[in-house]
């Protein structure tokens, strides 16, 4: 008794977790965790109890080996998101065969190709060997394994379905991909048109234009007022690029300085929202991203609750994600999710009605994954109506730039006969 509270306030007998591993007699193998001042006083206790050690270390210990990977992340080895989905199918259908977990994990950790990701598993499977959960240990790289990621394995561990767990998430992620990867490739042509565009007019004004400046220099004030300005311009450009260059970059800079910024992001978010097209499209792919996270979480096993937390962290327009706070609020004083959607008026009254009929049938997680692939689709079609029609406006109006300085100059050029000399 004296020893107990004297170790309870004294440096020299401070008592540490330890996470062992036995055998007894008959060869069963039992793990657990034990305070302790020492090693050596855990393996006596073990003893004691007829048991033979097996390997002993301290819980600080089990996360000391992985410390450096988690507080020094590579920029230079990223892990791209493909990598994680791999990783995630192809553990999902080891496990799927009966595979133990870490023989599994042990396999997976041979066939993976970056090094970063390699000393990451190894760090979660030897946490997990020392009696760490999966999720915890995974939830100690959130550079690689989200919030979203680790509820989903700790709920898939809770219920003793990880397998099932594994393969609903590898579809998450594989659906998300999927949508982000269209809306990128839709956007590509309208980038290279517009940037060809841009260096187009570049060109013209700084070493075509010249060109015919020099040829006019001595016309004066003869020439046609189109031709006079755009000179003017090309004189500008060509003689006080650099100011133009720094005004750009100084405006950039301060517009992701107020961006970062709260209320700035909330502001902007915001507005995207309400861009004629964009906000459209914007909107519904914040539904699908909602309801699909949502629906996964639930059928995880996860809880209302906790769930929405978890989407609200998702969601990366900071104005919806301030709205999904609000419904959780809502949600807690025990007004359902169906109305709370429906007053906030952030989600299309197609998505509201489909959850709030989910809610009542007892079936919400599959109405909102359901949910996620109609507006899915939705915003594929949208996206590629709005850039069917971006497109000719963009062409339209680099034709009209570039057409504006040739005429200009034409102009001038038919105008030399009738000059006086």
């Amino acid at each position: 008794m004296h020893l107990n509270l004297f170790a309870g306030i004294s440096n020299r007998f401070y008592m540490a977790n330890f996470n062992y591993k036995a055998s007894d007699i008959k060869g069963n193998v039992i793990e657990g965790s034990m305070d302790a001042r020492e090693e050596k006083s855990v393996a006596q206790r073990l003893q004691e109890k007829g048991y033979i050690p097996i390997r002993i270390a301290s819980v600080e210990e089990t996360t000391e080996d992985v410390s450096e990977l988690i507080s020094s992340p590579d920029i230079f080895n990223r892990i791209s998101q493909q990598e994680v989905i791999t990783f995630t199918q192809e553990l999902a259908g080891l496990l799927r065969a009966g595979i133990p977990f870490d023989r599994s994990f042990k396999t997976l950790i041979g066939l993976v190709e970056n090094n970063r990701f390699k000393e990451i598993l190894r760090g979660i499977l030897k946490m997990v060997e020392e009696g760490s959960s999966v999720a915890i240990a995974m939830e100690k790289f959130p550079q690689v394994f989200s919030k979203f990621y680790v509820s989903l394995i700790r709920a898939g561990e809770a219920s003793g379905a990880l397998d099932t767990t594994l393969t609903r998430l590898s579809e998450y992620l594989s659906r998300s991909k999927e949508l982000n990867k269209h809306i990128v490739t839709a956007l590509i042509y309208p980038i290279i048109l517009t940037t060809l565009g841009g260096l187009s007019v570049i060109i013209l004004l700084t070493f075509v234009v010249p060109q015919f400046a020099s040829t006019f220099s001595d016309l004066g004030e003869a020439l046609p007022t189109a031709t006079l300005v755009l000179l003017k311009i090309s004189e500008l450009v060509r003689g006080y690029w650099w100011i133009f260059c720094l005004a750009l970059l100084a405006l950039y800079t301060m517009w992701r300085l107020y961006t970062n910024t709260p209320s700035g992001r909330m502001f902007w978010d915001s507005l995207k929202l309400k861009i004629p097209g964009i906000g459209r499209i914007i909107r519904k792919a914040e539904v699908v991203r909602f309801s699909r996270t949502l629906g996964t979480l639930l059928a995880g096993g996860v809880s209302l609750l906790n769930s929405l937390d978890i989407v609200g962290d998702v969601m990366t327009n900071r104005s919806i994600a301030k709205s999904i706070k609000d419904i959780q609020l809502k949600v807690t004083h025990g007004e359902g999710l169906g109305k709370p959607m429906q007053n906030e008026e952030i989600f299309p009254p197609m998505a509201v009605e489909m959850i709030a009929v989910g809610e009542e049938t007892g079936r919400l997680d599959q109405m909102l994954l359901e949910v996620a692939n109609n507006f899915d689709e939705q915003v594929k079609e949208n996206a590629k109506r709005f850039l069917a029609l971006l497109e000719p406006v963009l062409i339209l109006v680099m034709g009209i730039i570039v057409g504006s300085i040739v005429v200009s100059m034409l102009l001038a050029i038919f105008s030399v006969n009738e000059l006086p000399f």
